[in-house]
């Protein structure tokens, strides 16, 4: 307001009988009773006092000054207080922590784990040479796909084809001498009949029939024993497979009873079917049942899944490993799998009933025990869990927890039962806003 305002202001205030043009003309035309006041020395007022009429317009203009004055400050400290006010509400705010929350998932019908395991040929022999003696010739080197009694190799042995020959001249012998004492003891057993020869002659006769019966069967032995050895001349194939190594060559010597041990000739594996053993830990054995099916991935083979099946277990537990070892047959006609390599069985666990999963991050480790940070109505709830199967980047929860429950992830180790938090909010790509 303007100092101009203001005396316009004063002026329009003051009381009606400071201004000479207020007096009525018609008020000397009144009646007896106005006449006679007027007349009267005591009440007739005095002529106006300029002094006295800027005083009171002073004192109104100072009233109006001090009525907007006292309206500016009621104005300034309204809108301060309306912003302490609105200061520290944001304070308050400010001061709940945002946090990350995930909804637990329920489990599905049979959760999947993957345990390292190893490849094996089905039929895994090394070849050892059965005789003394040279190697005449090798047919087959590594890599080779061989079928069962097919020639690897041949040996050359002449001091067994001498003895040999020995023992089959000794069985010739002892069989003239069988046929001799034949002989002899028919004549004696038929002279016995007219009492010609004494009892004791004849029983003599028959008992060295006996023994030459018995020396042509121990000669037959040695022949068919030597022949044998001779027939380990030819190294051949127990079964279909492949060579994984071949550790001899052209005149090498072959010592059959060596006591430093036999050297071996050739390393045989049957690959057309693999087994595969796997050390199932304590707390899934109970779900490996013989004849099931499980998948099979290699990091030679990524993006390929094999199939095999639970043939066998130790039906016990490893007293060090804790574990149940397992063993599956995986079929392998094209022969891309090799022996030696390293796979992932994976195995079906049913859950527990109404199990959910959430992330390993989730979890409170408290002195109390194992908690999960849960925001009901805007405030934490330290919810007491126990956890079941572990996946690694997820836990299963078997109790605790439920599919419509908001869990906090990444707690901060100071996170208390009752906090108020607040959710943060995830913009369309994922990310805080």
């Amino acid at each position: 307001m303007t100092i101009n305002q203001i005396n316009n202001l004063a002026v329009a205030t003051e009381p009606a009988q400071n201004d000479p043009g207020s007096n009525d003309p018609g008020s000397n035309n009144s009646g007896s009773n106005n006449s006679g006041r007027n007349n009267s020395g005591a009440d007739s007022p005095g002529p106006i006092n300029p002094g006295r009429a800027f005083s009171k317009r002073a004192i109104a203009i100072a009233a109006i000054v001090t009525v907007c004055a006292a309206g500016s400050i009621a104005s300034g400290l309204h809108s301060r207080l309306a912003a302490e006010t609105r200061l520290r509400a944001s304070a308050q705010v400010s001061a709940i922590p945002y946090v990350d929350v995930v909804s637990p998932k329920a489990s599905a019908d049979a959760d999947e784990i993957a345990l390292p395991g190893s490849t094996s040929a089905f039929n895994d022999t090394p070849i050892y040479a059965r005789t003394s003696g040279y190697v005449k010739h090798w047919y087959v080197d590594i890599g080779a796909r061989i079928r069962k009694g097919q020639l690897l190799a041949t040996i050359e042995t002449p001091e067994l084809d001498q003895q040999l020959q020995q023992a089959r001249a000794d069985l010739e012998n002892a069989e003239a001498n069988l046929q001799l004492a034949t002989t002899t003891a028919a004549r004696w057993q038929h002279l016995l009949e007219t009492d010609s020869v004494s009892h004791q002659e004849t029983d003599q006769a028959v008992s060295d029939l006996h023994s030459k019966q018995a020396l042509v069967n121990s000669s037959k032995a040695n022949v068919e024993r030597l022949e044998q050895l001779q027939a380990f001349e030819s190294v051949t194939a127990p079964f279909d497979g492949v060579v994984t190594a071949r550790n001899t060559d052209i005149g090498a010597l072959v010592q059959a009873g060596d006591n430093s041990g036999p050297k071996e000739l050739f390393h045989l594996a049957a690959i057309q079917t693999l087994r595969v053993y796997v050390a199932v830990p304590e707390i899934y054995a109970a779900f490996v049942k013989n004849g099931e099916q499980a998948k099979l991935t290699l990091d030679a083979l990524p993006g390929e899944t094999l199939t095999g099946t639970v043939v066998r277990n130790a039906d016990a537990i490893d007293a060090t490993s804790r574990t149940l070892n397992v063993e599956l047959d995986v079929p392998n006609p094209a022969g891309r799998l090799l022996p030696g390599a390293y796979a992932f069985v994976h195995l079906r666990v049913p859950p527990h009933p109404g199990s959910v999963t959430i992330p390993s991050n989730a979890l409170l480790f408290r002195a109390e025990g194992l908690r999960a940070g849960v925001v009901r109505n805007g405030h934490v709830e330290l919810t007491p869990i126990s956890i079941g199967q572990d996946y690694g980047s997820t836990v299963e929860v078997i109790s605790g927890l439920s599919a419509r429950d908001t869990v906090i992830v990444n707690p901060s180790d100071s996170l208390a039962n009752g906090a108020a938090v607040q959710l943060v909010a995830k913009s369309a790509g994922g990310g805080r806003q």
